[in-house]
């Protein structure tokens, strides 16, 4: 009974997750991806009124003076400074824009189970599975130490992968710590 609420929990998170998770990943070129709660701090030389923070909201828009709505989740740093320069050149020719991602809020992944603190953690590094473990608390002593999943959602479906945790800290198996990325779910059972 207790699996099967396991399961349906991760189910249920991997839903309210799949609409971003596959959309906002790293890069072909391993550019940052901008996606829904990051901070971006947009200025625009020599014009006080056209310098912002600016929140992306969960549909992945932001809302820019003179520009009204913009898509900014899904694109890189450097797509969306082109894109708004454009805009704005309509306004205002020959326009020098900086934009810098002030803060990182989408790099979201979730540890449930049982572990001494589940929750959601905001990425600012690379992490694996390990360092993921023990940003959660580490596994509590009824943990099922070798049968730890990962769910990551991606555009062909749900991936899954196998963690062994006494084997990967003997230092067997190394390949199954892999590095996380946004949206991953590790279920410890």
């Amino acid at each position: 009974m207790k699996k099967a609420a396991v399961m349906v929990l991760v189910m249920v998170m991997m839903a309210v997750i799949a609409a971003t998770a596959a959309e906002y990943t790293v890069g072909a070129e391993g550019d940052y991806i901008i996606g829904p709660g990051d901070v971006l701090d947009i200025s625009v030389w020599k014009d006080e009124a056209l310098t912002k923070l600016v929140t992306v909201l969960p549909d992945g828009k932001i809302t820019f003076p003179l520009i009204g709505e913009a898509k900014a989740g899904g694109k890189t740093v450097a797509q969306l400074k082109e894109e708004l320069e454009k805009k704005l050149n309509r306004y205002a020719p020959g326009v020098e824009l900086s934009l810098l991602v002030q803060q990182v809020n989408s790099m979201l992944i979730y540890v449930i189970g049982r572990v001494n603190n589940p929750g959601r953690f905001v990425l600012n590094a690379n992490v694996d599975v390990l360092q993921a473990l023990s940003m959660a608390g580490g596994l509590n002593p009824f943990a099922k130490r070798g049968k730890v999943k990962i769910y990551r959602k991606t555009p062909r479906g749900t991936e899954i992968f196998n963690f062994d945790y006494d084997d990967v800290t003997g230092g067997k198996n190394l390949e199954q710590n892999i590095m996380l990325k946004r949206g991953d779910v590790i279920v410890v059972p």
